[in-house]
């Protein structure tokens, strides 16, 4: 193998990039094969949720129980309060009903009311974000360090209008400082996560198994 093809596979950016394109609709959510999954140790409910800057956020909802440690650990790290309303990882509106919401069929569906199965969500971290194009004042942009979008607390005015064009409502206003709260990428979800339902793979990680799957 050439030195090269050798720096591409391994190659965090590259790989992200290359990843997103095949999305095809430039949004960071998408599915991983399970046989790249299975070689990471998750079992058949794992879904790979977000496309971080740093690797692609994972939760296998097999292990989920639904504590919410996350959105508090997330309200502490980022805000010095726990406030699962403003958490920038959804857990505890989806409780009950999963992310769809309630249906006739309840019982089949996602949640602790249908199947038990808990379904986390997060920022997505879209290539072209809905929530800073629709922002008024600019202030949600890319931090140079990470890439992900992240809200400028002096310019956001509260007005809700990232929540409103975000396509799943992640963004949310916390009532107490009436400024916009998203997810920073910062991994406190992941630490505090009990029974490691929630995982970060870096991108030179799948790379290299995307690489040797295919071998």
């Amino acid at each position: 193998m050439s030195k090269d093809l050798v720096k591409k596979v391994f190659d965090k950016e590259t790989t992200r990039r290359e990843f997103l394109k095949l999305t095809g609709k430039g949004i960071a959510g998408f599915a991983v094969t399970s046989s790249i999954l299975s070689m990471f140790g998750f079992g058949e409910e794992a879904m790979a949720a977000t496309a971080l800057p740093e690797g692609l956020l994972v939760v296998d909802r097999s292990k989920c129980t639904g504590c919410q440690r996350c959105e508090i650990t997330c309200t502490l790290q980022n805000d010095g309060k726990i406030q699962p309303f403003i958490s920038r990882i959804k857990v505890s509106e989806n409780y009950n009903f999963g992310t769809s919401g309630p249906k006739m069929n309840y019982q089949y569906e996602d949640g602790q009311m249908g199947n038990l199965k808990m379904a986390p969500v997060t920022c997505k971290q879209c290539r072209e974000p809905f929530c800073a194009n629709a922002c008024p004042k600019n202030a949600i942009i890319a931090d140079p360090n990470t890439g992900a979008r992240v809200v400028v607390k002096d310019k956001c005015v509260g007005c809700g209008t990232c929540a409103e064009a975000c396509p799943w409502s992640l963004p949310t206003i916390d009532p107490e400082t009436n400024k916009a709260t998203k997810c920073v990428t910062c991994g406190a979800c992941v630490k505090a996560c009990p029974t490691k339902a929630l995982s970060i793979i870096s991108w030179e990680d799948i790379s290299k198994a995307h690489f040797f799957s295919k071998r």
